[in-house]
């Protein structure tokens, strides 16, 4: 390919102003799909009306949410489009009313339901991107920007919160749901790890298997102190048998020798037992049935959550854990045989991109949270002062606004993370690029990191070798290559699963396998 080749394709590839086009892509995809998902997690919001004795239970249901474009209102009370640049001189939010269904419903399973109150109504206002679906000037013409005042060339992709262009910072991170096999140092001795960071509904809990000096396995996840045997823990997952536990970590002779020295060392030999020794390790000293429901409760909740579907059986949950921890316990094993080599944590396949349609739903869940929990406070105290139970008089929009504005104002997003948003770049129109295109690790710039400053070779194409800044953060803030493309999440999980059967591929959840044709 001739140098005009290139200039044509380049110039071509760059008139469709793609520059910012992964941020448009995930903030519409959360605009249509992010939103509804947030909101049928929650589904209702319960309240504490109905404990009393002879009193009706009380609680919301939630329906569908939408959002509409930018609105100001002014001091008559009427409202009128806004945009962009009037948002800018005048200093306010270049944000849009978020409408969601919600009916107050009566009575529980005991007595027949009723809706008391069912309407549409204002939740709050939430920023809404420049140049997005929802933007006002989204399919203006060149003279039409320059008409209302827009400068027909500003790649968008930013959000105008009281006057001020922020842009959401790009995050990397380590890939979730995926077994990581390393080797660490612990108190002076090498030991064998299998960590994944398992990630559902913005829970995210770190569960490592590790293999100690003496070659006995033991598992850490979040809301235990310490550590668990792994053969305990596969036993109170409802895997009972030596020979099923041994079958589901290898076949292998020498990984069979190892787990044979994990079960000589077991202390339990049932699930039952090993439910009421995880029990008095999570709750100890209190009455053994708290034991059994707070061990079933911590196993159910904060023990790989990200295996949990919808309509799936607690069983079949629970075995699919256990088959989970074997893979981890073998990844381990096959690490201390030289079989694999440890996981590069720098390697791309390794680490997933947070783009700005990610980072507004973790936000628009944590908001909504407040809001429901709000909701609740509201409706308990209107049902004590025995007033009429409605929707428009126990929703308050500023709840849900506050809690959308001000981390994109700030910077200081949900998590304890800081520096999500950023002023936008105004040096000059390759500044405002280049801050479009960056992505951020969340390493401390204080720590030396060197491996992940480095350049590794799997970022040729997806990150640029020489735009970085100088200084603590030489190598963590990092910029897309020119003519990158960023994949989204998959639409349709469903299909993905029914294409790879097809191909083959055996034991995907909800599938079927399909029997591949002998060859002739």
């Amino acid at each position: 390919m001739n140098i005009q080749d290139r200039r044509s394709i380049s110039r071509e590839y760059f008139s469709r102003e793609r520059l910012a086009e992964h941020h448009f892509r995930s903030f519409n995809a959360f605009l249509d799909r992010g939103m509804q998902e947030v909101v049928d997690e929650k589904a209702t919001i319960d309240t504490d009306i109905g404990d009393k004795e002879g009193e009706e239970p009380v609680f919301v249901e939630l329906g569908d949410v939408r959002v509409v474009t930018p609105r100001v209102r002014e001091a008559d009370g009427s409202e009128e489009l806004l945009y962009p640049q009037e948002a800018r001189l005048r200093n306010i939010t270049y944000a849009a009313p978020v409408f969601m269904e919600m009916a107050i419903i009566k009575g529980g399973e005991e007595e027949e339901e009723r809706v008391v109150d069912q309407t549409e109504t204002k939740i709050g206002r939430m920023p809404v991107m420049v140049g997005s679906t929802k933007c006002n000037i989204a399919g203006f013409t060149h003279n039409e920007l320059i008409d209302i005042g827009e400068d027909p060339a500003d790649p968008g992709g930013y959000f105008i919160v009281n006057g001020s262009e922020r842009v959401l910072m790009t995050s990397e991170d380590l890939a979730p749901n995926k077994i990581l096999a390393e080797t660490d140092t612990k108190y002076g001795d090498t030991i064998e790890v299998a960590k994944t960071f398992s990630q559902r509904r913005g829970y995210r809990a770190l569960v490592l298997v590790e293999r100690q000096r003496d070659g006995l396995l033991e598992v850490s996840f979040p809301s235990v102190s310490g550590s668990i045997n792994f053969v305990t823990l596969v036993r109170a997952l409802g895997l009972e048998s030596d020979e099923e536990i041994v079958h589901r970590v290898s076949e292998d002779p020498e990984i069979v020798k190892f787990m044979l020295e994990n079960l000589e060392a077991a202390e339990v030999q049932s699930t039952e037992g090993a439910i009421e020794a995880l029990g008095k390790r999570v709750a100890s000293g209190q009455g053994k049935n708290y034991q059994l429901k707070r061990a079933n409760y911590v196993i159910d909740r904060y023990l790989l959550p990200h295996l949990h579907e919808d309509g799936v059986e607690e069983e079949d949950v629970r075995i699919n854990k256990a088959y989970y921890l074997c893979r981890m316990a073998e990844a381990c094993f096959e690490l201390a045989l030289e079989r694999r080599d440890a996981d590069d944590k720098d390697h791309y396949a390794n680490k997933r991109l947070k783009v700005s349609g990610d980072l507004m739903k973790d936000l628009f869940r944590t908001a909504l949270n407040k809001l429901a929990r709000d909701v609740k406070y509201q409706l308990e105290r209107a049902n004590m002062r025995n007033r009429q139970l409605s929707v428009s008089t126990v929703v308050r929009s500023d709840v849900l606004t506050e809690r959308l504005e001000h981390p994109i104002a700030t910077g200081n997003w949900v998590g304890g993370r800081s520096g999500v948003s950023q002023l936008v770049d105004r040096t000059d129109y390759m500044g405002v690029l280049s801050h479009l295109r960056r992505l951020r690790s969340p390493l401390s710039r204080s720590q030396p990191h060197f491996e992940a400053r480095d350049l590794h070779a799997t970022q040729w194409g997806r990150i640029c070798p020489s735009e970085t800044p100088e200084g603590p953060n030489c190598g963590l803030v990092k910029n897309f290559a020119q003519a990158m493309e960023l994949s989204q999440n998959v639409e349709d999980e469903q299909a993905l699963k029914q294409e790879l059967a097809a191909m083959g591929v055996q034991g995907i959840p909800g599938i079927e396998s399909i029997e591949q044709p002998a060859d002739d």
